[in-house]
């Protein structure tokens, strides 16, 4: 197969792009490095350093690499998104356009999105959120990364292309950035494996639902023979504080350090956790690692990067 991964130097990205390299496949990256680094690329994959917002520049990758799935997974990021809000919708909305119009003219045969559960619904009215919650974001990020669905539902309607839209919980692992602010786990490992105390963003009673990279790309995967033209949760269904977070990885690291508190950040919900039904019921995925395993795993990653 021929798979192109758009944010493939990316944290999640690299991990899609290592998956079906080790399969034999013939895999393409597309990454400017807003938030992608050049050692996450894997060599044996073709490398296009790239802007998706550069039409003219995408179109010649589509037409020399011939891609049957396209996995969407470039994109900015929260934090950046609220200081600037334009350059958030052009990456987001007019970049994500630019890879739909594309996925239709060299005839994809899919396009798996990564989108976000956590930024999309803004505050939410029940615990677990189910796909068909109200979509009202607090950010730019989240608005303009849910906008995306509406784009694959309308060439979907009107040109047969073929999608699944994944919405993640908070998705942490090896990879991840602790200096983009948005991976609490790996900030507060970063933090507390250098001796220093992390700062929290919080009173500490804020959950979210955490989920581990290797089952997201597990999702990605699973997502090209099933699930067309709908939304999925890729969670675990289960609400964790960033309190309790933070004592299970101060436990898993026997470190002492405590936090500091820090100032919230906007936008961000009091609460959230995610029905994982409809994606265990029409897909047949649910997650594997658990939180305790998954922090550990990516204590011995950071530990090798310091």
């Amino acid at each position: 197969m021929r798979i192109l991964v758009t944010g493939g130097a990316g944290f999640i990205g690299s991990h899609v792009v290592d998956y079906f390299v080790s399969k034999g496949d013939n895999v393409s990256i597309v990454d400017n490095f807003l938030t992608g680094k050049r050692d996450n690329l894997n060599q044996k994959a073709r490398f296009y350093e790239l802007d998706i917002t550069n039409f003219q520049g995408l179109d010649e990758v589509f037409k020399k690499e011939r891609p049957d799935y396209v996995f969407h997974l470039a994109a900015g990021y929260l934090v950046q998104s609220i200081t600037n809000p334009q350059r958030d919708a052009m990456n987001n909305i007019i970049g994500s356009i630019n890879v739909i119009e594309l996925c239709l003219k060299y005839g994809v045969k899919k396009l798996i999105y990564s989108n976000s559960g956590g930024a999309s619904y803004g505050e939410p009215l029940e615990i677990p959120i189910k796909e068909n919650h109200p979509i009202n974001p607090l950010t730019p990020y989240g608005a303009s990364k849910h906008t995306v669905e509406h784009y694959l539902y309308m060439y979907n309607k009107n040109h047969g292309l073929k999608y699944t839209s994944l919405r993640y919980g908070n998705v942490y692992g090896p990879r991840q950035d602790p200096k983009l602010e948005g991976g609490v786990i790996c900030v507060f490992l970063d933090a507390l494996l250098r001796g220093k105390s992390p700062e929290m963003k919080s009173d500490g009673t804020p959950t979210r639902d955490y989920v581990y990279v290797e089952d997201v790309v597990m999702a990605n995967v699973m997502a090209m023979e099933k699930g067309d033209n709908e939304c999925y949760h890729v969670a675990t269904g289960k609400e964790t504080s960033v309190i309790e977070l933070f004592r299970m990885i101060q436990k898993s690291i026997g470190s002492s350090i405590e936090f500091v508190k820090g100032k919230p950040r906007i936008g961000d919900p009091a609460r959230a956790a995610f029905d994982i039904t409809k994606i265990k019921d029409e897909i047949g995925w649910r997650p594997e690692i658990s939180l305790e395993e998954g922090i550990k795993r990516t204590a011995e990653w950071v530990k090798s990067q310091i």
